[in-house]
C-alpha cells in the first residue's frame, strides 16, 4: 500500500515533465485569408491586398524551439508567396517563399500551408510577400520570444511594441512595377512612409491617423523596430529620448545606446527605450536616407506619438532628423553594433574559409526589346556582371531535388570576370560594361562549408547603398569601409571576436563589406539586394547547397501541397 502514492507521484512527475516540453516546443498556427481590402489614406480610397483585414498584418508570436503553421488562402487576383524574413528554415527550405526560387506561387484561389520550426533564433523578424510589389502591403511581424525558462539577455522590459516601418502608394502597386518593367524606367516613388500602418499627421487627410503609443513614467519599453518599405532605408528617432539597441535582426549585441536608428529595408533593430523624460508627449519621426545621388524619392516624414500618463494637451516635441545624405550618420550607427558574444544562440566565428567570394553590386542597362512600349535603354543591375533571371516554369529548389537540368547554372563566378576602379564613375565611359548579361547563375556549395563573401559597390549609373539579403543563413559582419576593398589593409579591420549578426546589411554607398557564414542547410537560398526595385531587375543571385551526408543533413520531399507552376 505504501508504494503505490509514490508510484502516482512518479506518474505525476513524468506527466509534469511531458507537459513542460510540449510547452517549451509547442506548435503555433494562424490562418492567412490574402484579398482585397478598401481602405482610406492621404484623401483616397484605395483598394490593397492584405491578411486578414489589416494593415500591417497579423502579428505572430513564438517561442524558440516552436513549430509554426499558417494556412494561406489566396483570395485575391495576384499570384501569391509568403516569406519569413530572417528564419532559418533548417530542413524546411519549402517554406521559404522566394517566387520561382523555393517553390512556385500560390495562384489566385488556390492555398498552401507553410509549416516549419523556429530554432536557434530570438528577437525580432518578419514575414511578407514575395511576389511583385504585394510586400507593399502583405507584411507583419514574427516575434519570437526565448522558451520557457530562458530570459532575454537584459532586463525584463514592462512592454514590448511592434514599431513597423512602411510604404504607402496612392495607387495599385503592382501597376507601379508593371509600369517601370514596360518602360524600363525606375518605379514611382511612394506618396507616404507609414508607422504601423498610419502615415501621420504631416500627410493630407491625416490629422487623426497617426499610431499613438501611451507610456507610464520610468517604465522601460522594448520597441521591436522593422523597416518594411519597399525601396527606402530610414532613419528612425524619438524627441529628446535615447534608445539602447539590444538586438538587431533577431541576433542579440552589445548594448549601444543611440539617439537615432538607421534601419534598411528588411532589417530589424530592438531597442529599449527609457520613459525617463518630463511628463508630455514626443514625436518619434522617421524619414528617408537616399545615398544615391540625383534620383528621385520619397522625401517625406511620417510621424507618430509617444504620449506619457497624465500628459497636458499641448504640442508634442518633435525630433530633428539627419539630413536627407547623411552618410556619416548612417554608417556609424552601422558600424558601432557589435554582438553579444557568449550570448543566446551565438556561435564563434568561423576562422577556416573554405570558399571565398569577390562580388561587384551595383546598377546597369538593358537593351530594349523591339516592339514594346520601352522606350530604352532599360534599368537593370547586376552581380558580378551577370543580371539574375528567375525561372518561369520550375521552381529552382525543385530543380535541385529532382535534378532537373536547364531551370538554373552553377557557374556564377567568384570574382568579377573584369576587374576595374570599381568606384570611379569613369567606368561609365565604358559603355560594354554597362549592359550585363542576363542568366541563371548560381553557386554551389558543399554542406558545411565556410563562405566569406566580399560585397564591393559600383559606381557603373552611380554609387548606392544596397541592403543584400541573404535567406537561409545569418551571417557575420567582419567589417565595413568605403571606396574600393584593399586586402592589404582591410583585412586587418575583420572583427573575428564579437562582430554583429545579420540576415541584410546595407552596404555602404561606393563602399565594400565582408561577411562570412556557414552553409549548413541544404537547399537553395536566394542573395539579393532587399530595395525591390532592384530585385526585378536583376540584383540577385543563389546559393545551392548540397545534402549532407546524413538524412538529418538532407532536404526532406516537398510538402504534397506544394503549389505547382
Amino acid at each position: 500500500m505504501g508504494r503505490r502514492p509514490v508510484f502516482l507521484f512518479a506518474c505525476a512527475l513524468l506527466l509534469l515533465a511531458a507537459a513542460s516540453t510540449a510547452s517549451a516546443e509547442g506548435i503555433v498556427e494562424h490562418t492567412f485569408i490574402v484579398q482585397n481590402l478598401t481602405i482610406n489614406r492621404l484623401c483616397n480610397r484605395q483598394v490593397i491586398t492584405a491578411v486578414n483585414g489589416s494593415l500591417p498584418g497579423p502579428r505572430i508570436r513564438v517561442q524558440e524551439g516552436d513549430t509554426l503553421i499558417v494556412h494561406v488562402f489566396n483570395k485575391s487576383p495576384y499570384n501569391l508567396t509568403i516569406h519569413w524574413h530572417g528564419v532559418f528554415q533548417m530542413l524546411s527550405g519549402w517554406a521559404d517563399g522566394p517566387n520561382m526560387v523555393t517553390q512556385c506561387p500560390i495562384r489566385p484561389g488556390s492555398k498552401y500551408t507553410y509549416k516549419f520550426r523556429i530554432i536557434k533564433q530570438e528577437g525580432t523578424l518578419w514575414w511578407h510577400a514575395h511576389v511583385s510589389t504585394l510586400r507593399a502591403t502583405v507584411y507583419g511581424a514574427l516575434i519570437i520570444h526565448p522558451r520557457a525558462g530562458h530570459s532575454y539577455p537584459f532586463p525584463k522590459p514592462y512592454k514590448e511594441v511592434p514599431i513597423l516601418l512602411g510604404e504607402w502608394w496612392n495607387a495599385n502597386v503592382v501597376d507601379v512595377e508593371n509600369l517601370a518593367l514596360a518602360t524600363g524606367t525606375a518605379p514611382n516613388i511612394s506618396n507616404a512612409y507609414t508607422i504601423n500602418g498610419w502615415p501621420g499627421d504631416l500627410y493630407p487627410c491625416s490629422k487623426n491617423k497617426m499610431y499613438e503609443l501611451k507610456v507610464e513614467q520610468g517604465k522601460t519599453y522594448l520597441l521591436r523596430i522593422i523597416n518594411a518599405a519597399l525601396d527606402n532605408q530610414l532613419f528612425y528617432k524619438i524627441a529628446n529620448h535615447k534608445m539602447k539597441v539590444v538586438a538587431v535582426d533577431a541576433g542579440y549585441t552589445e548594448p549601444y545606446v543611440t539617439d537615432v536608428v538607421f534601419v534598411a529595408p528588411g532589417q530589424t533593430v530592438d531597442v529599449l527605450l527609457a520613459a525617463d523624460q518630463p511628463v508630455g508627449s514626443y514625436y518619434m519621426a522617421a524619414r528617408a536616407y537616399a545615398s544615391a545621388a540625383g534620383v528621385l524619392f520619397d522625401n517625406t516624414t511620417t510621424r507618430g506619438v509617444i504620449i506619457y500618463g497624465g500628459a497636458p494637451a499641448t504640442p508634442p516635441l518633435m525630433p530633428t532628423l539627419p539630413a536627407f545624405n547623411d552618410t556619416p550618420t548612417a554608417y556609424k550607427f552601422y558600424s558601432n553594433i557589435t554582438g553579444l558574444a557568449g550570448g543566446p544562440h551565438c556561435d564563434p566565428v568561423p576562422l577556416n574559409v573554405d570558399h571565398k567570394m569577390f562580388v561587384t553590386i551595383g546598377l546597369g542597362l538593358e537593351v530594349c526589346q523591339a516592339n514594346t512600349s520601352c522606350q530604352g535603354p532599360k534599368l537593370a543591375a547586376s552581380m558580378n556582371n551577370n543580371s539574375f533571371v528567375f525561372p518561369t516554369s520550375l521552381s529552382m529548389l525543385q530543380a535541385f531535388f529532382f535534378n532537373v537540368d536547364g531551370v538554373y547554372t552553377t557557374d556564377f563566378p567568384a570574382k568579377p570576370p573584369i576587374e576595374f576602379d570599381y568606384t570611379n564613375a569613369s567606368i561609365n565611359n565604358n559603355l560594354p560594361m554597362l549592359f550585363p548579361p542576363k542568366g541563371t547563375k548560381v553557386t554551389k556549395l558543399k554542406f558545411n562549408s565556410t563562405v566569406e563573401l566580399i560585397f564591393q559597390n559600383t559606381a557603373i549609373l552611380g554609387v548606392e547603398n544596397h541592403p543584400m539579403h541573404l535567406h537561409g543563413f545569418n551571417f557575420y559582419v567582419l567589417a565595413q569601409g568605403f571606396g574600393n576593398y584593399n586586402p592589404a589593409t582591410d583585412r586587418k579591420k575583420l572583427n573575428l571576436i564579437n562582430p554583429q549578426m545579420r540576415n541584410t546589411i546595407g552596404v555602404p554607398v561606393g563602399g565594400w563589406a565582408v561577411i562570412r557564414f556557414r552553409a549548413n542547410n541544404p537547399g537553395v537560398w536566394l542573395l539579393h539586394c532587399h530595395l525591390d526595385a532592384h530585385l526585378p531587375v536583376g540584383l540577385a543571385t543563389a546559393f545551392v547547397v548540397e545534402n549532407g551526408p546524413t538524412p538529418e543533413t538532407t532536404l526532406p520531399p516537398p510538402p504534397v501541397d506544394l503549389p505547382q507552376c
